[in-house]
């Protein structure tokens, strides 16, 4: 079975802008990771595990991709000559735009996506950092989204030791909201699933879709967790909100049967 969607172009000999397979291909079509590490040092990431990188080496810091700005004109020139430009590239699975260290590589790089006309999303835990880029963003072709794990510091403070905590992740999701772009947030990781339910009533206001998925990558984690119970009690909530949500492959089998759950959801005004 592919792990490719309908949605997902594969143009010939394209490098830095990708289908992402797998868990990263329910989030977007097209994806690109301008940075090599991060600076976060969530202690949940999944990145090091699979890109065979030092835990300890990746979470010293993000650093440009060698030949980035390069490899991405080329591809999209590649793009272009392949009539694939009708889409939005995401920001990033490997890394985050808004790492805590120098992320103009970030704004550069939506430069270049948005002048071939491809839009863009954004998914971090930078909070703030992000809203320089603010005026670059385009309601009617680009998204802002956020990872969110709970309400409160201390938990994140736990989790996610130097990401923006909570209140500024949420405060920046308001401000791209109240500009006119589409939000969401990714409640992927679930480390907790009251916190998790917390977070929809607190932000169905100014979010346009939830994204939802288990904790994965973390040996024995959730295992006392009734994700079933979960996952109804996160349709009722979202059904309650009337807010755009998707549950994630790791727990579509507990979905009501025939429930409507579309893979995707246009991300844009």
């Amino acid at each position: 079975m592919s792990n490719y969607s309908p949605d997902q172009p594969i143009v010939k000999g394209a490098d830095v802008i990708y289908p992402p397979t797998g868990l990263a291909g329910e989030y977007a079509p097209l994806a690109t990771n301008p940075y090599v590490g991060c600076g976060h040092g969530c202690k949940y990431c999944y990145v090091p595990l699979v890109s065979k990188q030092p835990r300890a080496e990746f979470n010293a810091g993000a650093v440009e991709r060698k030949g980035y700005r390069e490899r991405l004109l080329n591809d999209l020139n590649r793009y272009e000559r392949a009539g694939e430009l009708n889409h939005q590239v995401m920001l990033s699975f490997m890394t985050d735009p808004y790492h805590p260290g120098d992320s103009s590589l970030t704004t550069w790089t939506l430069r270049a996506l948005a002048g071939r006309g491809l839009g863009f999303c954004t998914l971090t835990k930078g909070g703030a950092r992000a809203l320089r880029d603010l005026p670059l963003f385009r309601p009617d072709r680009d998204a802002f989204a956020s990872t969110l794990t709970s309400l409160d510091d201390a938990f994140s403070l736990k989790w996610e030791p130097d990401a923006a905590l909570p209140g500024d992740r949420i405060a920046t999701l308001r401000r791209f909201h109240e500009a006119g772009i589409f939000t969401w947030v990714s409640l992927e990781p679930t480390l907790d699933a009251a916190a998790s339910l917390a977070i929809v009533e607190a932000t169905c206001g100014f979010v346009d879709l939830f994204k939802i998925g288990k904790a994965n990558y973390l040996k024995g984690y959730g295992a006392d967790t009734d994700w079933r119970d979960y996952t109804l009690r996160m349709v009722d909530a979202c059904q309650t909100f009337g807010v755009l949500h998707y549950i994630k492959k790791d727990l579509q089998e507990f979905l009501p049967a025939g429930y409507p759950n579309p893979l995707r959801v246009e991300q844009h005004r």
